[in-house]
């Protein structure tokens, strides 16, 4: 009982905070503060699911309780609905604790943000690319299942397919969260079909996905930014190629982890209307800078960590696609399944589903240090 005491102890102290939030997120003082209203709001979901779990918990223990009161009745039928509540209030009770444990470690700040997915083709030439189309395809396919928004935002096409680069974004409910499982390099084991011989290549592509920046969260001199126009080529029509609906940005910007500034370049075509690209544009350009800035942050996490899951090197090797055997293998977690096809396809929540234990069984590990 002297844990049951300690995590109820735990889960007390946050009762007062959460009706304090409670309170503040209805204060339009606090409600024309945008950017602390959106970080009041996202602690008082946090902890409604801590309360929510709280009191499910102290229900099972009273429960429990009860029932082995019962249990000392002389009438047999009270006797056998008192044991059959006490054995279900056993099992759910250490299931609760496991869950509340996990609800009470911070959990990474961005994972409710949206994201931006970035694929490119490695080594490997045209296969390279045309793999990169593979896994867009793949990622297309889930965010369909997730009921999440994908736009591109730009793209080189590969010269025999696929893509030497594709930048877009998506939008959601906790997609930097679920997707973030995805970073690193992505290597693929296949005959490409430009091969004559039927021998076997190796190649690859790299994934980035970066929590998307809200425009409080890094503060940017729109005033320095300079600014072009062309025209977008590709697919359209010959509109495409007769309006100067591209943006092209550029912004120096200083790292205030170096010191050094950097001149980072931004290009958006995805839409013919002009103003919706630039908008793009700038929601790219914050998202890189937050990324750098919080670099640092990701750093410091992944030091901490025996496994990287979901941070630390984005040049890392996560995972193998092999044709010929039919083969997926994440090589972070040693997890290895044979339904290549229906992966292709966006069939790949099994996969992140254990990368996810992995990273919250991490996270205890941590907590409990």
């Amino acid at each position: 009982m002297a844990d049951n005491n300690t995590l109820l102890e735990k889960l007390e102290g946050l009762v007062s905070r959460f009706e304090e939030v409670s309170t503040l997120i209805t204060d339009p003082n606090v409600i024309s503060d945008q950017k602390r209203y959106v970080k009041l709001t996202k602690e008082y979901k946090d902890l409604s699911e801590i309360m929510k779990a709280r009191k499910e918990y102290i229900q099972c223990l009273n429960g429990l309780e009860e029932a082995k009161m019962m249990m000392g009745e002389n009438d047999p039928e009270m006797k056998e609905m008192a044991r059959e509540e006490a054995a279900a209030c056993e099992v759910r009770i250490p299931e609760l604790e496991e869950e509340i444990k996990l609800l009470l470690v911070p959990a990474d700040p961005q994972d409710d943000r949206n994201a931006i997915l970035e694929i490119r083709g490695g080594t490997g030439g045209d296969e390279a690319a045309i793999f990169a189309g593979d896994l867009f395809r793949m990622y297309t396919k889930y965010c369909e299942t997730k009921g999440w928004r994908l736009e591109v935002s730009s793209y080189t096409e590969g010269a025999a397919g696929g893509y030497k680069e594709i930048i877009c974004s998506v939008t959601g409910e906790k997609v930097y969260g679920t997707l973030k499982y995805e970073s690193g390099v992505h290597r693929v084991q296949r005959v490409p079909a430009t091969e004559t011989q039927g021998r076997v290549h190796t190649s690859a592509a790299s994934v980035a996905v970066l929590p998307e920046a809200e425009p409080f969260d890094v503060e940017i001199n729109e005033g320095e930014i300079k600014w072009d126009t062309f025209r977008s080529g590709g697919a359209g029509g010959q509109n495409v190629n007769k309006v100067e609906s591209g943006v092209r940005l550029r912004y120096n910007w200083k790292n205030p982890n170096t010191g050094v500034v950097e001149e980072i370049l931004i290009e958006c075509t995805e839409t013919r209307d002009q103003p919706k690209n630039k908008e793009r544009a700038l929601s790219r350009l914050r998202t890189f800078i937050y990324d750098k800035e919080h670099q640092k942050y990701i750093d410091d996490i992944a030091s901490k960590r025996k496994t990287m899951v979901s941070t630390g090197d984005r040049s890392a090797k996560i995972r193998t696609y092999n044709y010929p055997q039919g083969r997926i293998t994440d090589h972070r977690i040693n997890y290895t399944i044979y339904n290549l096809a229906a992966f292709m396809d966006g069939d790949i929540q099994d996969c992140i589903d254990h990368l996810i234990v992995a990273e919250n069984a991490e996270r205890l590990k941590e907590s409990e240090l």
